[in-house]
């Protein structure tokens, strides 16, 4: 059992530097096993895009990024001006798709007044768009969603969520306030409050009920350390949070994995044909 003194130390300490070096050559090296060699990114404004959009910049080149920055009609306008900020810093292709009159007319005729249903819908738009453009450059979408968000479910199924690839799935949100100190990414970015920009007002933290660094911490000894509740307790987390986000960790198993698929074959996709030797790269 650690100390109280370790527990008082940083557990997600890494070294960013080999963390940067790591994902730029992640990336370089899964579009070129697939045979591309552009990438596309919805580029938010918040730091999480920010991040991927950094690392495939420099693992590409910026010619070789497009970003898509696509608001609805309430979106922050600060938004809009932290991902030119990106944009301009980089150097990398981007436009501008407003997806208003594309998710507008479902809520009217559907009659949708309910925001996690809306939230849900502009994220699966915003995914139809980057695939669309994946088609047209000839380019592979690269995630944007960290590994607190995944082990928590905060994200939407086929939304933001969705990608061929993500340099970020294995971070914590405080690996990646640290990773964009690493990077240059700019001070407003980084300091900004996390949102998903989805209802005036919304804050991830205001909708999971706790902070970011709470809940990292927490993971960190419960998911990478495979702690006991009982010795999560003894390193002091209230029983009732411990309780909250195993819960939301367990429920949620089934947005971090492929479709299940029955097996039927003597080779069934993500079964027993899931090897790079199957895939010829």
């Amino acid at each position: 059992m650690e100390t109280s003194e370790e527990h008082n130390s940083n557990p997600l300490a890494l070294n960013m530097r080999i963390v940067r070096a790591m994902l730029v050559q992640f990336v370089k090296d899964e579009l070129n096993n697939a045979g591309f060699t552009n990438a596309v990114i919805g580029l938010s404004g918040g730091i999480d895009s920010a991040v991927s959009t950094y690392l495939a910049a420099e693992a590409l080149g910026a010619k070789n990024v497009y970003t898509v920055m696509m608001p609805y009609k309430t979106s922050s306008p600060e938004s809009k001006a932290d991902a030119e900020l990106v944009v301009n810093d980089l150097g990398v292709c981007s436009s501008f798709i407003d997806i208003t009159p594309m998710v507008d007319p479902l809520f009217e005729t559907q009659k949708i007044t309910d925001n996690l249903r809306k939230g849900n819908i502009m994220a699966r738009q915003r995914m139809i768009v980057l695939y669309d453009l994946s088609q047209k450059e000839n380019a592979l979408v690269i995630g944007t969603s960290n590994k607190t968000e995944s082990m928590l479910g905060y994200g939407t199924l086929f939304g933001d969520m969705a990608c061929a690839i993500n340099p970020l799935g294995d971070l914590y949100k405080t690996h990646i306030w640290d990773l964009a100190e690493e990077l240059g990414i700019p001070e407003k970015i980084i300091k900004k409050k996390p949102t998903a920009d989805l209802w005036q007002g919304q804050t991830d933290e205001g909708e999971l009920g706790f902070s970011y660094r709470e809940a990292d911490r927490l993971l960190y000894y419960m998911i990478d350390e495979r702690r006991t509740d009982a010795e999560l307790e003894a390193l002091k987390f209230p029983i009732a949070f411990i309780a909250t986000v195993r819960k939301k960790v367990q429920i949620n198993q089934f947005k971090r994995r492929p479709p299940l698929i029955a097996k039927i074959s003597n080779r069934t996709v993500n079964v027993d044909f899931r090897y790079v030797r199957d895939w010829g790269i």
